[in-house]
């Protein structure tokens, strides 16, 4: 059995994909966005499946809100599930808590459960290109044409600490990536989907 290099002397890093699953999904107004009904299954098992399916070594998947209703209605067995306690503070406690989570060593792609355009070819492609020392950030065409950064998000080994370390509030990776402009690669993804987040009632289609 491999023990994915360890022993080694240049081992490559794998990916640990992290799924923001915490929120209450007020916005929306249908309880957590974890629950939602998507291609027969729930939101949160498809996304993670999705992410595993794309390359990922292992997905942490972090609830937060009503996390004991979505443990009891939906199968993540595939992945790892752990509860952040302090959900309701920011997605940026759910940020560090997952990519402290994540196995050491690894490369940490950040997604968000509310990305229900997300394939496994966008994964996949992030992976292929990501350079080590950099941030690798899923871009999608804007109104006018020009790429804007969205998500996944792939954290570089060396840089998911201090990543981590930025993420407070509502922020995840945003201070982090301000700060670091330079490090930034965008990977066009806009041939596979729009990247838009499930927020808002009149989203709702995203999920058909």
């Amino acid at each position: 059995m491999s023990d994915r290099g360890a022993l080694s002397p240049s081992p490559t890093p794998g990916t640990t994909a992290v799924l923001l699953a915490a929120g209450a999904g007020t916005r929306l107004g249908r309880g957590p966005k974890a629950l939602l009904p998507f291609r027969g299954r729930t939101l949160v098992e498809v996304v993670a499946d999705v992410l595993l399916a794309g390359g990922c070594r292992e997905v942490v998947v972090v609830l937060g809100a009503n996390a004991a209703t979505v443990r009891a209605g939906t199968d993540l067995s595939l992945h790892r599930v752990i509860e952040n306690p302090d959900w309701d503070t920011g997605m940026g406690s759910s940020f560090r808590l997952g990519v402290g989570a994540a196995t050491p060593g690894d490369h940490v792609l950040i997604a968000l459960v509310d990305q229900p355009g997300l394939t496994a070819e966008t994964v996949a492609r992030m992976l292929a290109s990501h350079r080590p020392g950099r941030v690798t950030a899923a871009a999608y065409g804007g109104p006018e044409g020009a790429l804007r950064r969205g998500h996944p998000l792939l954290l570089d080994a060396g840089l998911r600490a201090a990543a981590a370390e930025s993420a407070t509030g509502d922020a995840g990776a945003r201070f982090f990536l301000q700060a670091h402009p330079e490090l930034i690669d965008l990977v066009d993804c806009s041939d596979l989907s729009g990247g838009e987040d499930l927020d808002t009632p009149d989203q709702l289609h995203l999920l058909g």
